[in-house]
């Protein structure tokens, strides 16, 4: 099955044996290169409207565009709409304005300009906590979080994100009630969890148990789940716990965007300086997860940037086209005569 604009469904793309690459950074970028630009309340999302800040925005997008086109791999971008929710819509100088919607086009414009490309590109809507996202303390009981990311998540979707996704969480009671917000959309959905290397989730459940949870609650559960905002030792370390064994036996995680810093989500919080790691040694953390745990959807998160998505792509595809790699659905459906030439913008 495809879209009217010839680009298969998420859940059909996610569901294939092909590696799916996701961006790096976003904020991170902003706030290391030209850090006032960032909106105290709505982070990048305002920058759609200023001339230098969606300036900035475009270059970071389309550096994460020309990266999945020159290896010709499915690509996963995301709207800048990780704070825009109701509380701090309301109180933000972009009141009013549907900003959710506005940020989703935006985004699509800069994707479409893409030709033939652009078909192998979905563009997410991006949602978070309403809390701290490395506070579980702060998260919202499940009716509470229904109701209150249900406004967001319907603005994202009525605008024709492709798929939604629940990113950084950290506590599953809020997470289990944003699902069942997204789930009413219609829309495909992902949850990406924080967890640590012991395999829990920051409010202490297992991830395992944390996926069952969400996957019990919901009428349509997601397509799959993700772990970010960790680093790719954190995660592996994770999956080799009697939990996490279970999580890869069950199928239900699906990828990963990975910081480039060891360091606990605590001790990241706030951190004045940038603490990185050479692209190359990113990329091999990522593959070594793909290689051993089956991970397919691989991004980048807090510290990275274009030249670690450009080593990690590279890698991606050197694999997917090794001898003997078995077709996958996205194969059939879009064609891998997509690595032909295409000029982008």
């Amino acid at each position: 099955m495809t879209t009217r604009r010839g680009r298969a469904p998420v859940d059909a793309v996610l569901a294939s044996r092909q590696p799916v690459l996701m961006e790096g950074a976003v904020v991170e970028r902003v706030r290391r290169n030209s850090p006032g630009l960032l909106d105290p309340l709505l982070v990048n999302a305002p920058l759609i409207y200023d001339a230098d800040g969606s300036a900035v925005l475009r270059q970071i997008y389309r550096d994460y565009l020309a990266i999945g086109h020159r290896h010709a791999l499915p690509l996963l971008l995301l709207a800048p709409t990780w704070r825009a929710n109701p509380d701090r819509l309301a109180v933000s100088r972009c009141a009013g304005r549907d900003v959710n919607g506005d940020a989703v086009r935006f985004v699509r414009n800069i994707r479409d300009a893409w030709g033939d490309y652009a078909r192998l590109v979905h563009v997410g809507g991006l949602m978070g906590c309403r809390g701290d996202a490395y506070k579980p303390q702060e998260g919202l009981p499940r009716e509470d979080a229904r109701r209150f990311h249900a406004t967001q998540a319907s603005a994202l979707a009525a605008a024709g994100a492709d798929y939604l996704l629940a990113s950084t969480m950290p506590a599953v009671a809020e997470a289990v009630g944003m699902a069942e917000a997204l789930a009413a959309t219609g829309c495909p959905y992902l949850v990406s969890f924080i967890i640590r290397p012991s395999g829990h989730v920051l409010d202490g459940t297992p991830l395992d148990d944390a996926i069952h949870r969400v996957d019990d609650a919901v009428a349509r559960a997601p397509v799959g789940f993700l772990v970010n905002c960790v680093h790719s030792s954190t995660l592996e370390a994770a999956l080799e716990t009697a939990g996490g064994r279970r999580v890869v036996a069950s199928g239900r995680l699906l990828g990963v965007q990975a910081n480039t810093s060891s360091k606990r989500p605590e001790e990241l919080d706030g951190l004045e300086t940038l603490d990185s790691e050479a692209a190359e040694v990113f990329a091999a953390g990522l593959c070594r997860l793909r290689d051993r745990f089956g991970l397919r959807a691989l991004g980048g998160c807090c510290g990275t940037d274009d030249t670690h998505i450009a080593v990690l792509a590279a890698a991606m595809a050197a694999a997917d086209d090794a001898p003997g790699r078995p077709e996958g659905e996205v194969d059939r459906v879009e064609g891998r005569d997509a690595r032909g030439p295409v000029v982008g913008p």
